[in-house]
Parts: structure tokens; C-alpha cells; sequence
């Protein structure tokens, strides 16, 4: 049988749909076959494939051959493809494509920028391409240098191949392979852009197989108690697991959250002043106030205290206005104002006081009984009025704080019309993880009918359903229903003045809604992990948020332009919780380890770091209306106050911290400290039990308050300096 393969030594032109003619034997070729070009050998071939029916071989032979030049070469292998045709390109190419891609990959895909670009550099100078190697540096170094200022300096030395070899950072970099954490969407992401634009000289691509170790990874559990963090703390894998590092040992990879932070951002924190309409409302009800109800002797008039309020306020330092647009005020807004202002005169004043020293501040305690531990977040009202719980089971329940009846235009049920004190809102379909009520407050009309109302009428949950959920608290019925989260939504929170909203979720996102937009208007992106905490400047100009064990990180966002202007790094637990004082000057943050951290926002530093409760974390935060005390509740059972300035005397011991003993001798002190005010031990939790270690108690601790068996899920400062705090008792 003859074979039906080309041979190359008798290779003759084919007529159209013919097979391979052979020349006769002893006959000398042809000019024309002389004169064959490899491409009409290629399409020689092509044709016989194609009759032969092998399709697949073709299409391999037709993609290769369009890399080939006239002569039969590899496009990517002539002498003159030089290193800046190659390495710049493609290293330009691949900036391109992330730059332009999706904001929920770019923080991620810009961490590949740096290994590609060493890597590149080194192999040009290699391949003895010094002239080009000189240029890639000159050309992309550059938005390497606030991170990475020392490599670049190093490399800018390396001008032949046995300086690579003898410098100690390219030898280090060129003997150890660069460990790459991507999540797995990421990762398949960037794998199909490579694949398909290999052009047959991907650089990155070789560089990625040649000197990296991409691990896929879902970078990080996704919340501290998710399913992921139980296992690995009972198979003892630490939160810092070995598969999330990046890097070389030894080498900075320039992508941690101390280092990329850029604290130097000039911020607004004043408050804008009112409108002038607005404020000449307030002004008349404030003088109709003075002359109806006349301020006891020796006591400011209402007036008097709104004309100290707008000389406190530095307009200089406010965002300006107009530029986060709200709705049009209302009479409800011009009573608010009223309110604040009497408020402000008449609320009890805390002094400064630390270790003790001093009458301890009022905590009224609701603890939640019966639940079987399925209550996930507590809520209180910000007219002090209402209380909400979130569950597991997918259902928010809504109470009055006293037992009153709860006012509704819509009856409990058909069957069931009898007025009642609490109303259960279903819609979600999964477990609800946060509830926030619209800002509100005690309008103190008692009952006058021609005062507008001014408590909470609006309220909104978080779920593990990705979804957001509007409630009326008129109806309690669901109005709106908020998607956009790839995932669980963690945590949700009213904006000061209503209107707008944050939430933030499993998706390493925080986003940014109006009540009136079915979309969200911000979506930030810059945590390397699933962001389970947010809270918002006083003056609505900024959000902050945190991310979980992984990333340990807080950032501040601007609203307007969406950048993250802060990074505030320090915490060694899970955040746990977040609040910002309503001076707009300072911001608190907890973690699982029962620390409480201090920042100032303007300098974007640490303050202070207050110790008192044990391990398990602090759940909830709340700053006093004059920013000069923060109370705070956690798992340990205990409501602790805290004395916001710096002591001016503090313990001689390292820090100016003191242990406690959990002995007998703190029992009895920390059963006083309701009435006393005095200091307990941070080493009992709930019911008083005598924990195995000391643990430190900073004298910034004004007093504590345990309860029995109940962990605190909840703590506010009321208006009046009162407070508040919830809790579910554990049987």
C-alpha cells in the first residue's frame, strides 16, 4: 500500500484539489519549486489535511503558521524582536487589562504587577538586553516606588548577568519562587486572558510558570464563627495560614495593609451648618420654646445654647455643601433640631474620671430570655422606644423597650387583631445578620398631636440571603428589597441623617445605597477578606469598615469620591465591632481578643489601647453625645465604661496597665461596681467564674457591670448619657 504522506524530497506544485504529485524520477526540480516559499508549503499541506478530513490538525497548523514570518522563523525569535518589543509589551498589555477590569479583581490582580516586572527586568538582563532592561525599569519602576523604593534602587545597579548572580536580592528572588494567594474566580480570570492573548510570546504567562507558586485560595474564612474558622481552630490551623502568605521569605512584597496605607489624605471632619431656612426654622421654635417653657435661674436659654452649638462648629474643616445631596427638610427635621438642642442643655454631664474614681454611670440592662440561642444581632431605636432582634431563623422580631403596645395601621394578623407588643417581620430567606432603624429621637411632645413625630419609622436588615431588606414600622411590612452582594451580607447601618445607607458583606465589598435607588451609588474595594463591620462618620462624609481574621484591617472611605483615605492597622483579632464619636474627631474599634482600640482621625494613629474584657471578644461600642466616654459590651457578660482621654497619671508598670488576680477579692468588687462604681477584675466572666489566666485592665476603665449568664450583644448611650445595653441569657 503507498503512502499518502508529502515527501519533502519530491515536492512538486499540486493542482487545485488534487493530491501530491511526485516528479519523475532523475528529473532535477523545477525553478518553481526552487522558488517555494514555506508558506505555500504550509498551505500544501493545509489543502491535504483538509481532503484527508484531519480538521483539528489543520486548525492546530493554520493558528501556528500566522506566527511565522516569511522565512519560516518564529515571529518571537528574530534577532531584532528586541526586550522592549517583548517585555515591555506584554508587561504593558497585562497592566492594561487590569486596570480596565472589573473592580471587585483589580486589588487582587495588581499584586501579580511586582513579581512580573522583577522577573522581567532580571531575565532582560539575561538575555543581554541591558539597553532595554534600563528602559523597563525607567518606564514601569515607577509605581513600584513608594512600596518597594529599596529593590528599585538595588536593581537599578544590575547591568550584566553575573551581577544577578551576585547581587543578594536577585539571587533571592531568582532561587526561591514567589508564593501568589488568588481567590479562585481570580485566578481562572486571569488564566483565560493569558491563554488567550499568548500570541506565541506571552512573557507574563512564562513568568508565572516559571518563578511563581499560584495557590487558589478563598482568602480567608468567611466570617469569625463561618463554618471554615470552626474547623481550622479545632484542627489547630492558625487565622495567618501558611497557604494565604505571599511572597519570599525575606523579601517585602509591599502588599500589606501597613504599608500600602496613605494616612496623609486631608479630611473633613466638621460639620456643615444648617440650612438657612432650616436654621431660621429652628430659631423660632427654639424662642417659642424659651417663652412657653422659661429655663430655670442660672440655666442657658434654648437660644443661648443653639448660638454656643453654631460657634463650636469650624466650617472651615466641613465637607462642602451640597455635595452629598439629601431630600428637602421637613417640620420633622426643623423638631429634631429643637430636641437636640434641649437635650444638649439638659442631659447629664460626665466628668473625667479613670480607675474607679468617681460615681459609675447608669447601664439599664434587657436581657432576651428563651431564644435557644438563635438571636444573631439586637438593635435599640434611636428615640430609645424599640428594640429588634435579628435570627437564625430568618425572621426579625420588633418590641417596644417598656411593654407598651406597639402602634401599627396594620393588624398582627386576619385571625389574631388584638393589639400586641411585638410584631415579627418574615421575607428573608436566610439567616438575618444585622437590623439598623432609621435615625430617630425622643421628641418629648408628650402626645401633642400637633408635634410631628420624630422616632424611627423605618428599618433595615442584613442576610445571609445576599439580600437587603427595607421595613416599615408603620406596617411592618417589607417595602424594598436591596441586591448587589455576590454573598452573605453582613452588617448594615443607617447614614446620621437618613437617606443613605452602607453595607458590607463576604464579597470583600463595602457599598454605599440611597433609600430611594434600587442600585447602590459606591462600592468599595480594597480588603483582602470578607468585611464584616461598618460605621459611619458623624457628618456623613466618610464610612469605615473592617475586615475579618484575615485582613485585621479598618479603612476609612470618602463618600464622595469613594477612595480609601485611611488604613488603621494594629488589631491581632478578628474586628468585632466599630463606632465613630460623635465629635467626628475619634474612632473606636474591638476585637475577639477583648481589646479596644483609640484612633485619631486626623493623623490616622493610634491612641490608646484599653484591656479589660477576657477573651471572646467585645461585640458593641458607643461613644457618650460629648465624646468623653466609650461603653462597651462583650462576650465576658460585662457592660464597661471607659474614660475616652488619655490618663494623666497612669501605672508605673510597663503601659500603665494593672492585672487583675481573679481571686475572691475581685468577686466582691465586681458585685460592687453597679453601685460603687469601683474597678473589678477583667478575670471573672459571666456569673462571676474565675477565669484560668489574668488579664490586664488599662485605668482608663471607669467601672464594670457583669451579668449573670448573658453575653452583651448590645450597648448605646441614649441622648441623655443613659445607658442601654441587651443581652440573650444562656441557660
Amino acid at each position: 500500500m503507498s503512502s499518502h504522506l508529502p515527501q519533502a524530497q519530491s515536492n512538486g506544485p499540486p493542482s487545485a484539489g488534487m493530491g501530491i504529485q511526485h516528479q519523475p524520477s532523475g528529473q532535477a526540480p523545477t525553478q518553481q519549486g526552487q522558488n517555494m516559499s514555506s508558506q505555500n508549503l504550509n498551505q500544501i499541506v493545509i489543502e491535504y489535511l483538509v481532503k484527508k478530513g484531519y480538521n483539528r490538525t489543520e486548525q492546530m497548523l493554520r493558528h501556528e503558521s500566522t506566527h511565522l514570518d516569511k522565512d519560516g522563523k518564529p515571529i518571537g525569535d528574530r534577532a531584532e524582536d528586541s526586550g522592549t518589543i517583548r517585555y515591555c509589551g506584554d508587561f504593558r498589555r497585562l497592566s492594561t487589562w487590569i486596570d480596565s477590569g472589573l473592580d471587585l479583581y483589580k486589588f487582587e490582580l495588581k499584586r501579580l504587577l511586582w513579581p512580573v516586572f522583577v522577573y522581567s527586568y532580571l531575565e532582560m538582563i539575561l538575555n543581554t538586553y541591558p539597553g532595554d532592561a534600563e528602559m523597563f525599569l525607567r518606564e514601569f519602576g515607577q509605581q513600584f516606588e513608594g512600596f518597594h523604593h529599596e529593590e528599585l534602587q538595588q536593581f537599578a545597579t544590575i547591568k550584566l548577568p553575573e551581577h544577578v548572580k551576585d547581587n543578594a536580592i536577585a539571587k533571592l528572588y531568582r532561587e526561591t519562587k514567589y508564593k501568589l494567594p488568588l481567590n479562585t474566580t481570580v485566578y481562572h480570570t486571569l488564566l483565560t486572558f493569558l491563554e488567550s492573548n499568548s500570541n506565541g510570546r506571552n512573557i507574563p504567562l512564562h513568568v508565572l510558570q516559571t518563578y511563581c507558586e499560584i495557590r487558589e485560595t478563598q482568602r480567608g474564612p468567611l466570617e469569625p464563627y463561618s463554618f471554615e474558622a470552626i474547623i481550622n481552630q479545632s484542627t489547630d490551623i492558625t487565622r495567618d495560614d501558611s497557604d494565604l502568605q505571599e511572597g519570599i521569605p525575606g523579601a517585602f512584597t509591599g502588599v500589606t495593609n501597613k504599608d500600602i496605607m496613605n494616612n496623609n489624605a486631608v479630611l473633613k471632619l466638621g460639620f456643615n451648618a444648617l440650612e438657612s431656612e432650616l436654621a431660621a426654622d429652628v430659631r423660632a421654635d427654639l424662642e417659642e420654646e424659651d417663652i412657653k417653657h422659661p429655663s430655670r435661674a442660672g440655666a442657658t436659654s434654648l437660644v443661648e445654647e443653639y448660638e454656643r452649638k453654631i460657634k463650636r462648629e469650624d466650617s472651615a474643616e466641613a465637607p462642602k455643601a451640597g455635595e452629598i445631596p439629601y431630600p428637602p427638610s421637613r417640620a420633622r427635621d426643623v423638631r429634631m433640631e429643637v430636641q437636640k438642642i434641649k437635650e444638649h442643655r439638659d442631659r447629664f454631664k460626665i466628668d473625667s474620671r479613670t480607675g474607679g474614681v468617681g460615681a459609675g454611670i447608669s447601664v439599664c440592662m434587657w436581657t432576651f430570655h428563651n431564644t435557644l440561642d438563635t438571636i444573631t444581632c439586637i438593635e435599640f431605636s434611636g428615640d430609645n422606644t424599640l428594640v429588634a432582634v435579628g435570627t437564625e431563623e430568618s425572621y426579625i422580631r420588633v418590641w417596644t423597650v417598656n411593654g407598651a403596645i406597639l402602634e401599627s395601621s396594620v393588624p398582627a394578623s386576619a385571625n389574631d387583631p388584638r393589639p400586641t407588643s411585638s410584631r415579627r417581620l418574615i421575607g428573608h430567606s436566610a439567616p438575618v445578620y444585622s437590623v439598623s432603624f432609621s435615625p430617630g429621637i425622643n421628641n418629648g411632645s408628650d402626645g401633642d398631636p400637633e408635634v410631628p413625630p420624630t422616632g424611627s419609622k423605618l428599618l433595615l436588615s442584613s442576610s445571609s440571603d445576599k439580600t437587603v431588606r427595607l421595613w416599615s414600622l408603620e406596617t411592618f411590612t417589607c417595602l424594598v428589597v436591596y441586591k448587589g452582594h455576590e454573598g452573605p451580607v453582613w452588617n448594615v447601618r443607617w447614614g446620621p441623617f437618613g437617606h443613605y445607607f452602607v453595607t458590607c458583606g463576604w464579597d470583600k465589598t463595602v457599598r454605599v445605597w440611597a433609600q430611594d435607588h434600587i442600585s447602590y451609588l459606591r462600592m468599595m474595594v480594597g480588603h483582602d477578606s470578607s468585611v464584616s463591620q461598618v460605621a459611619w462618620h458623624p457628618n456623613g462624609a466618610y464610612v469605615f469598615s473592617a475586615s475579618d481574621n484575615v485582613d485585621k484591617s479598618v479603612r476609612m472611605w470618602s463618600f464622595v469620591s469613594g477612595e480609601c483615605v485611611r488604613v488603621f492597622t494594629g488589631h491581632t483579632d478578628f474586628i468585632s465591632t466599630l463606632e465613630c464619636s460623635p465629635n467626628g474627631k475619634l474612632l473606636a474599634s474591638a476585637d475577639g481578643g477583648g481589646s479596644i482600640i483609640l484612633w485619631d482621625l486626623a493623623t490616622g494613629t493610634q491612641i490608646k489601647r484599653c484591656r479589660g474584657h477576657v477573651k471572646g471578644g467585645v461585640w458593641s461600642l458607643s461613644f457618650s453625645v460629648d465624646s468623653d466616654c466609650l461603653i462597651s459590651g462583650g462576650a465576658d457578660g460585662t457592660v464597661r465604661t471607659w474614660d475616652v482621654e488619655v490618663p494623666a497619671n497612669s501605672y508605673k508598670d510597663g503601659g500603665g496597665e494593672i492585672v487583675g488576680t481573679g481571686g475572691q477579692a475581685d468577686v466582691t468588687r465586681i458585685n460592687g461596681a453597679s453601685a460603687t462604681g469601683s474597678q473589678p477584675s477583667a478575670g471573672l466572666g459571666a456569673g462571676g467564674k474565675k477565669k484560668g489566666k489574668d488579664t490586664m485592665i488599662t485605668p482608663d476603665q471607669i467601672s464594670a457591670y457583669p451579668t449573670k449568664k448573658s453575653p452583651v450583644y448590645k450597648v448605646k448611650f441614649t441622648r441623655m448619657n443613659c445607658g442601654m445595653a441587651a443581652g440573650v441569657y444562656l441557660s
